[in-house]
Parts: C-alpha cells; sequence; structure tokens
C-alpha cells in the first residue's frame, strides 16, 4: 500500500510534464482467440504514465538491456557487432567491449546479457551466435567496466539465420534461465535429447542444477518454437513470451517438465498433452521479444506488432492484455525495470526489419503509475 500511494505522489510530480509531452491513450485492447480472459486484474498492477521520454540513441540493432545496480548503470547488446554499450550519465554512449567469436547472420549475433555478482566478482554473461553454434558465455566487470575474457558456460546449441532464442535471465531460485529457439528445424522442439526449442535452466557455472525435471539435463520445459522473453512475477512464478510461426504468438506460465506443443500445437490446442498459452496473439499484433514483470503488471515488447502489451493476472489465473504506443517507436525488442519506478524500452528498427528514425535506435523511458484497484 505504502508503495503504491509513493508511486502515485511521484506520478503526481511529473503529469504535467506527461501533458506537455502529449500522453498517449492507449488503443482498445486486441480481441484474444480464443475470448474468454478475464478483465484486467483488480488486485493491482502499473501502467505507463504519458509519453516515453527518450534516453539514448544512435544504437545499432540492438538486442538486450540489463542493469547493474552497483553502480547504476545500463548496458546494452547490439546484435551484429557483438559490441556491448555502456550508457553514460550524460544519455551517450560508451562501448565497454566486445564479445569474441560472435558471427551475425539474418537473426543470430550477439543476444540476451544477464548480470550476477557472487560476492566477490561481477559477472556479465551473453547468449551469441559463432561461426558454429549458439553458446553462453561469461566474462568478469572490472570496476572500470571493462570486459574480461570470455569463460565457456555452454556451447553447442544448434544456431540459423532465425529462432536462435537468446534470452538469459537469473530466477529467483538463483540459476540461469535461457531460451533457445529450434533453429529452423521443428523436429529439435520435441526432441529431449536436443537443448534447441527448449528453456534451460542450469546453474551460474553451466551446471545441472537440483530440481530439473530431467534426469541429467539442463532441460526445463520443451515444445518451444522461438521463445525470447523471461520474467518471475511476485510468487516466483517463470513465464515466457514466444513467437509463433505465422497463426498465434504465446504468453506462457511455464512448468518445469511440460511440453508447449511445438510444431504439433501452434496457440491452443485444447489437448491435455500440451500446456496451452495463458495470452495469445495473432503475429502481426505481437512478435514478442523481452518481458519483464514491475508492481504486478507484465510488459511485453512487440516487434512486428510496434507495440508495448500490459499484461495482469488475476488470482484465478486468468490474464488481459493491452496495448501502449502503437506505432509510436517502431519495433519494440527489450522492457526491463528502470530507477525511480519507471520502465525502459529498447527500440529495433535498425534490424534490417524496422524503418529506422534519425535517432534510432534508442532507449526510451516511462514513468509508471498504479492501477486501478492497486493498493
Amino acid at each position: 500500500m505504502a508503495h503504491a500511494r509513493l508511486l502515485l505522489v511521484l506520478a503526481a510530480v511529473v503529469v504535467s510534464v506527461g501533458a506537455l509531452a502529449g500522453c498517449t491513450v492507449p488503443t482498445a485492447p486486441e480481441t484474444l482467440a480464443p475470448s474468454g480472459a478475464a478483465s484486467v486484474s483488480q488486485h493491482g498492477g502499473m501502467v505507463p504514465l504519458g509519453s516515453p521520454m527518450q534516453v539514448a540513441s544512435g544504437l545499432d540493432s540492438p538486442w538486450s538491456m540489463v542493469r547493474l545496480v552497483s553502480p547504476d548503470v545500463t548496458l546494452v547488446s547490439e546484435r551484429d557487432s557483438g559490441a556491448v554499450e555502456r550508457l553514460t550519465a550524460s544519455g551517450g554512449l560508451s562501448r565497454i567491449g566486445t564479445v569474441p567469436d560472435v558471427v551475425h547472420d539474418g537473426e543470430g549475433g550477439l543476444l540476451g546479457l544477464a548480470v550476477l555478482h557472487d560476492g566477490t566478482t561481477t559477472w556479465l554473461y551473453a547468449y551469441e551466435t559463432t561461426a558454429s553454434d549458439n553458446r553462453i558465455v561469461r566474462m568478469t566487470l572490472g570496476d572500470d567496466l571493462r570486459l574480461g575474457a570470455p569463460h565457456m558456460i555452454l556451447k553447442g546449441l544448434a544456431f540459423a539465420d532465425h529462432h536462435n532464442g537468446g534470452r538469459l535471465a537469473f530466477g529467483p531460485d538463483g540459476m540461469l534461465y535461457a531460451t533457445v529457439g529450434d533453429a529452423g528445424d521443428t523436429s529439435h522442439a520435441q526432441d529431449l535429447s536436443s537443448m534447441n526449442g527448449k528453456i534451460l535452466r542450469m546453474t551460474p557455472t553451466g551446471a545441472v542444477p537440483k530440481g530439473n525435471p530431467f534426469p541429467a539435463s539442463l532441460i526445463w520445459s520443451y515444445g518451444h518454437r522461438n521463445p525470447q522473453g523471461l520474467a518471475w512475477d511476485a510468487d516466483g512464478q517463470l513465464w515466457a513470451s514466444e513467437f509463433g510461426q505465422s497463426t498465434w504468438d504465446e504468453f506462457n506460465r511455464i512448468v518445469a517438465g511440460k511440453d508447449y506443443g511445438w510444431p504439433l500445437v501452434e496457440g491452443r490446442a485444447g489437448d491435455p498433452k500440451y500446456v496451452d498459452p495463458v495470452l495469445q496473439w495473432s503475429t502481426a499484433d505481437a512478435s514478442p521479444s523481452g518481458l519483464t514483470y514491475i508492481g504486478g503488471t507484465f510488459f511485453m515488447a512487440a516487434l512486428r506488432g510496434e507495440r508495448l502489451w500490459a499484461i495482469q493476472v488475476d488470482a484465478a489465473g486468468e490474464a488481459s492484455a493491452k496495448p501502449y504506443f502503437t506505432g509510436s517507436y517502431g519495433r519494440l525488442r527489450d522492457a526491463i525495470q528502470g530507477p525511480d519506478h519507471s520502465l525502459w524500452i529498447l527500440t529495433d528498427n535498425t534490424d534490417g526489419r524496422g524503418a529506422p528514425k534519425p535517432d534510432d535506435d534508442r532507449i526510451l523511458r516511462v514513468l509508471l503509475t498504479g492501477a486501478t484497484g492497486a493498493g
């Protein structure tokens, strides 16, 4: 309750700024088929306040953002060059290094980032495409934030010019999770001897942790096509966003050991052998990538859909979604929690599929305020 009141006070301070910038009125919620999703949760959540403000510009095919708490720094991966950029206090960009062996081909290159401080060392994890595979490496971040030499965490993931997955995130259990696409071979997704078409769970050094559902395997869930978003809710439940083929994009509640159906199923099937998505969208309205959870709301960045989806899940597990900023900023690749009760959004219009504007690609910042019923 106190947290929600604090957010509302901060919102009131900046509301005049939002008005001057021209508040964006959300478009009507898209129809999600099949119908029957609950209305917007009445137990609270966060919504964007006003229009986003530009934090940084001039990024080249950015893919992932990650924030360090101490020092207060944001790092961004650039897919094609393999570079990691640091956002400076003035809003400029400073390259802290380039991840070795990155090979850009189509959707491949330097993809997801994650950060871990193990008590003595700060590590930057990276998901990269090389000449022979997709792999996960980690590098030390020195006091000057320069990248150290890469240490191998996982190698040998099949790669292609599409469907590489690539999102990395540490869960509340301290384990590293990774989304791995089917690399264009649909048979991978149902094959438990392959790590492609899966969500993986591993220790910070790449070992199989206790509690994984399959013996001696990093696989956490399977039957995925090209998942690119990971986020945990307040109860520690994992959720993921996933690209469909031509009909349905998905928002999934991830349960260990479960089959999410690809390539036998796209979207909801109503077949007990597979887990149906909690929400699904036409691929024209989503093509989802980055996913984050802030104060009761999931925020999902959409590429082809060129919008930010705000998703709320009620106590019964029913979900609803509302779009923001449709068509205003082009393709949206990532969304993370920013400082001072804000959401940071990463555009991706320079990836060869967008229509870049002079400042692209950009990091945008929008303040969040409590939804109706929050508190």
